[in-house]
C-alpha cells in the first residue's frame, strides 16, 4: 500500500511532536557540570531546568500544553482571570507561538518539581505524570497551596507534595531553595466570584517566588511576578547571581507582564549581575522582542551606572554560570565543527 494511503493524522502528531523529540532529554541527561558552576536550559515559558555540579536536577514551571486550539468558543469563561482584569469578553487570542522543546515521558532524573503558582502554564498534570511513573519515588512537587491542590487533583499522592510559603526554606540534595513573596497580580484578581469591592489577602496561598542556591551561584525565579519595589528588599537579603523576569507586550487595557523598563527596574532592585526575560516567546498576543530591552539598557547603563548585564536567551538553549556571565544573547550550537576531517565528497575542489 502507499504511503499516501497508510499515513493518518495520529501518526503525524506521533512522528512530530514534540517537535525536537528528545534532544534535549538527552543533552541535559548527558551533560557534566563542572565544579564551581551550574547549568541552566529554558523549556519555555517560565519553564527552567537547572543542574548543579554534583548532579542535581530542579524543574521550575515546566509547562507542556497550548493555548488557544479553535475559534468556536467566543467569550472567556466567567471569572476568567482575564476577564475579570479587563471587563472584556471576547476569547484572547493566545496561541502558543514557541514549540515544546523537550519530551516529558521522556524524562530519566529529576529531584524536584517546582510551581510558583497554578496557572494552567506554570503547572503540568503531563510531567507530573511523567515524573510519578520514570523517576524515584521521593521527587517532591513543591509550590503554594493553590498549586498543591492542582498536583493532587491530577493524583499526585499527598504525601509526594510539599505546601511553602514566603520564609520557607527547603534542601534538595545540594541546592537550597528559599521561598519569597510573589507579586503576580493577575493572580490576585484569579477567582470564581464577584471580588470587585473586596481587599484579597491570600497571595502566598496563590504564588510565590524562588531563589534557587546552588554550589556555584543563586538563581532568582519570579514566576509572573509583576514589578514591586519589594524586589529592593529581596536584593538586600539575598545574594543573587541570575534573575529572571516575565517580560512581554502588554495589549491594551490588559497590564499582565513586566516592560522593558520594569525589567531593567527589577534586576537593579534585585542587585542582580545578569537578568533574562523570559515569558514573551509563548503567547502570540503578548509576544514581544527582547531586543527592546537590549536597546533600553544601553541608553541608560552609563548614567544610571547599571551593575547588571541583560542576557536575551532563546528557548531549549543552555545557560552556564559563570562561563556565560557576559555574554549577551544566545546562538544556537551551529555545528560542523568537524569539517574536513574526510575530504569532501564533491567533484573538484573549486566547487567548495
Amino acid at each position: 500500500m502507499s504511503m499516501v494511503n497508510e499515513l493518518t493524522r495520529e501518526k503525524w502528531v506521533l512522528g512530530a511532536f514534540p517537535e525536537w523529540g528528545t534532544w534535549l532529554n538527552e543533552e541535559i541527561d548527558e551533560e557534566v557540570v563542572a565544579p564551581g558552576t551550574f547549568a541552566m536550559w529554558w523549556i519555555g515559558c517560565t519553564g527552567l531546568w537547572i543542574k548543579s555540579e554534583n548532579n542535581t536536577n530542579i524543574a521550575v514551571d515546566l509547562w507542556f500544553g497550548n493555548g488557544k486550539r479553535s475559534k468556536k468558543t467566543k467569550e472567556m469563561a466567567p471569572f476568567h482571570q482575564m476577564r475579570n482584569m479587563t471587563g472584556g469578553r471576547m476569547t484572547q487570542p493566545n496561541l502558543r507561538a514557541a514549540p515544546i522543546v523537550y519530551d516529558p515521558f521522556a524524562v530519566t532524573q529529576v529531584d524536584a518539581v517546582l510551581s510558583t503558582h497554578y496557572h494552567n502554564d506554570h503547572i503540568d498534570p503531563f510531567f507530573a505524570a511523567a515524573v510519578m511513573q520514570n523517576c524515584g519515588q521521593d521527587v517532591p512537587f513543591i509550590g503554594p497551596m493553590k498549586s498543591v491542590e492542582k498536583w493532587l487533583g491530577y493524583g499526585v499522592p499527598k504525601d509526594r507534595c510539599r505546601v511553602v510559603r514566603p520564609g520557607d526554606v527547603i534542601q534538595v540534595k545540594d541546592c537550597e531553595i528559599v521561598v519569597l513573596d510573589s507579586f503576580d497580580r493577575t493572580c490576585l484578581v484569579t477567582a470564581d466570584e464577584d471580588i470587585r469591592n473586596t481587599c484579597p489577602n491570600d497571595m502566598d496561598e496563590k504564588a510565590v517566588n524562588y531563589l534557587i542556591k546552588t554550589p556555584a551561584g543563586n538563581v532568582y525565579h519570579s514566576g509572573d511576578s509583576h514589578y514591586s519595589t519589594y524586589y529592593a528588599k529581596h536584593g538586600k537579603d539575598y545574594n543573587i547571581d541570575v534573575a529572571l523576569g516575565s517580560y512581554g507586550e502588554n495589549p491594551a487595557g490588559n497590564q499582565d507582564k513586566m516592560t522593558s523598563v520594569d525589567i531593567l527596574r527589577m534586576a537593579e532592585a534585585l542587585r542582580c549581575k545578569v537578568v533574562i526575560p523570559f515569558h514573551y516567546d509563548v503567547w502570540t498576543n503578548f509576544k514581544a522582542d527582547p531586543a527592546e530591552i537590549m536597546m533600553l539598557y544601553n541608553y541608560k547603563k552609563d548614567v544610571l551606572q547599571y551593575q547588571f548585564t541583560p542576557f536575551i536567551w532563546d528557548v531549549g538553549g543552555k545557560y552556564i554560570w559563570p562561563l556565560d556571565k557576559d555574554k549577551k544573547q544566545f546562538h544556537y550550537r551551529r555545528g560542523f565543527e568537524d569539517c574536513f576531517t574526510d575530504e569532501p565528497n564533491v567533484p573538484f575542489r573549486s566547487i567548495l
